[in-house]
């Protein structure tokens, strides 16, 4: 496996397909350590743990400082340079993935090529050559733009079906899947920020919702609908891991049987619900949603009971002048509005009565005119601003405060009005790409650096459900958070964080300090990563659940030559803390437990990464296949 990238992702992809998959990788990456910063990737594991500590050790004794990864950065990045890394990883320095590049790394030997550069432009340009240069190669892009992704992916797969020679397009393995970080992430990051709104796994024929369930909450819902346990949380939602010191007891566990959810205590289960059997996407609604204002929104309230008030007065008028003059109340009330426009003779051989009612017409036209005069200009503002940033509301309460509008802050706002959630968005950059999606979807703005005084208190912190802190910047993101938390002690966090130990540190202390608030850390790299590898292995990823510091797999696998699956009931499939089969691809609803799983059947599972490995055949089993329940 070759993985080309300039970012966390990178690095926690490599490390994903090693110490998961046990595959040979390949790292390119560029000289610059700033822009490619290797986190820690399996404390868990006491093995791989001890091994980054000696890399670690050895790269300091170096003096390189280039973060581990045992290239030597100081040649200034004109070519592709060797470099030890982790057993069963081979690292390149380059500044960019050119033929040369591609061929020193062995793309025309490999089985699959992740391009993860965090520019569009470079992955295309890599993909297109590495695609010449082994049309059977598997290729994996990162891409952000949706649109261009998919006409991406369809050339290259036609560009191998005819290097290959294949009429009937089989290719064998020579597939090309465009992924996007954002897209992966965004779903988890706003769901974890809401409270009863879970992340959404889509299928064929199949939505399903993973639901964070109160202890004692049991197996069902009030409507009887059997739920899939997916996890226990820690013991009071205390987010522990094994790392920690807690152990395996104190920390979630993922995969339970029935034994364990029955016993499970004051733990929390998060569980999987079946939310339709139609697979289409949410629309986004929700009021003030559009290009186009609605009506209401284009006069103030002042101005529109100013001029319900003048309608008032002229019916009042036109039903005076038909009592008093005796004529029909249609003609009063087309004399009245002649006098309110002053366009009638004067009432000069009328009534008293009528002279009366004539001056009090012409008074209300008097009143009438700037009126109408400030409707127009209003209405003009209005029209003339309605694609400018909107202010948050008086009296707004109960919304998501976003912080950061780039690449995933852009993503999670999408979702977050396609659920019908009010948001406002904090953002520092007027040039910011999410910019012009807030101004679509008519979502309140607040411009400003959120480490001043004051920016918070302007998004309504103080009346906010959530902080959802996504920007680039740690420091911005814990400084965020703090704030909020000086604020509004209770108020439920979510971090985007870069370093695992800062996050795990950062974690720590905000639950200990406020153990009354949910405060949640979450790693992009670390929820996009599975999608990634996946893909490289030739296995469809359907979504990644985070529980709390650990992560579930949904995905597609089919049960022919799996063992493990074929021949056997869903329920006798089941195998505890590594995998169980949710349903039938393409089939309505979920599948009962007494189902035999036969070779054509293709399965959507939810898997841990060690259980999707040995059901990908990398691994080898932890127990064999006769010893499954």
């Amino acid at each position: 496996m070759v993985v080309c990238g300039d970012d966390g992702l990178a690095h926690r992809l490599a490390a994903e397909l090693r110490t998961v998959y046990n595959e040979q990788v390949t790292l390119v990456v560029p000289p610059n350590v700033r822009t490619a910063r290797p986190p820690v990737v399996g404390r868990a594991r006491a093995a791989s743990a001890a091994l980054l500590d000696r890399v670690v050790s050895a790269t300091v004794g170096r003096g390189n400082g280039n973060g581990g990864n045992g290239a030597n950065a100081g040649n200034g990045g004109t070519g592709p340079v060797p470099g030890e890394g982790p057993r069963g990883e081979r690292v390149l320095e380059a500044v960019e993935a050119t033929e040369a590049v591609l061929a020193e790394a062995g793309v025309e030997r490999a089985a699959a090529l992740a391009l993860v550069y965090d520019d569009d432009e470079t992955n295309i340009r890599a993909a297109l050559t590495a695609r010449r240069l082994n049309p059977r190669l598997r290729l994996v892009l990162r891409l952000y733009n949706r649109r261009l992704g998919q006409h991406i992916e369809e050339l290259l797969d036609q560009a191998a079906t005819l290097a290959i020679g294949d009429p009937d397009g089989g290719g064998g393995d020579a597939s090309t899947t465009v992924l996007s970080d954002a897209d992966t992430a965004a779903p988890a990051l706003a769901a974890t920020a809401l409270a009863g709104n879970g992340k959404l796994i889509q299928t064929d024929g199949l939505v399903l919702r993973a639901l964070e369930l109160p202890p004692g909450a049991g197996a069902r819902q009030d409507d009887g609908q059997e739920l899939f346990p997916l996890a226990l949380l820690s013991p009071n939602n205390a987010g522990l891991d094994p790392a920690e010191g807690g152990g395996e007891e104190q920390g979630p566990r993922l995969l339970p049987d029935d034994a364990a959810v029955r016993a499970a205590g004051e733990r929390g289960v998060l569980a999987l619900e079946q939310v339709s059997s139609s697979a289409g996407p949410a629309a986004p609604g929700g009021r003030g949603v559009g290009v186009v204002p609605p009506l209401a929104s284009l006069f103030s309230r002042r101005l529109r009971w100013s001029l319900a008030g003048l309608v008032a007065c002229v019916v009042a008028l036109a039903v005076a002048l038909s009592v008093v003059t005796g004529i029909h109340p249609v003609r009063a009330f087309y004399y009245t509005l002649l006098d309110l426009l002053a366009i009638d003779d004067p009432a000069l051989k009328e009534s008293l009565g009528r002279q009366l009612l004539q001056l009090l017409s012409a008074l209300v036209g008097l009143l009438l005119l700037p009126v109408l005069l400030a409707a127009v200009l209003e209405a003009l503002g209005t029209f003339r601003t309605a694609s400018a940033l909107r202010k948050p509301p008086r009296g707004l309460g109960g919304h998501v405060v976003l912080l950061g509008l780039g690449k995933i802050g852009t993503r999670v706002l999408t979702r977050l009005r396609e659920l019908h959630v009010p948001v406002v968005c904090v953002e520092s950059d007027p040039e910011a790409r999410g910019l012009a999606v807030a101004r679509r979807l008519r979502v309140p703005v607040v411009l400003g650096d959120v480490t001043q005084e004051g920016v918070l208190e302007a998004a309504k912190i103080h009346r906010a459900q959530a902080l959802l802190a996504v920007t680039s910047a740690d420091t911005t993101n814990l400084e965020a958070v703090l704030y909020a938390r000086s604020v509004r002690p209770d108020l439920k966090a979510v971090l985007r964080l870069y370093d695992d130990d800062f996050a795990t540190a950062v974690y720590r202390t905000l639950r200990a300090a406020h153990p009354q608030a949910v405060t949640r850390s979450r790693s992009v790299s670390y929820l996009a990563a599975p999608s990634f590898a996946g893909a490289m292995l030739g296995r469809q990823i359907l979504g990644a659940i985070p529980v709390e510091r650990k992560v579930l797999l949904v995905a597609v696998v089919e049960v022919g030559g799996h063992p493990q699956l074929e021949g056997r009931t869903v329920e006798g499939a089941f195998r505890a803390g590594a995998w169980r089969v949710l349903a039938l691809e393409g089939r309505q609803g979920v599948v009962a437990g007494e189902y035999v799983l036969r070779g054509g059947d293709r399965v959507v599972v939810a898997a841990t990464r060690r259980g999707l490995a040995e059901l990908s055949g990398r691994v080898p089993p932890t127990h064999p296949p006769d010893s499954l329940s």
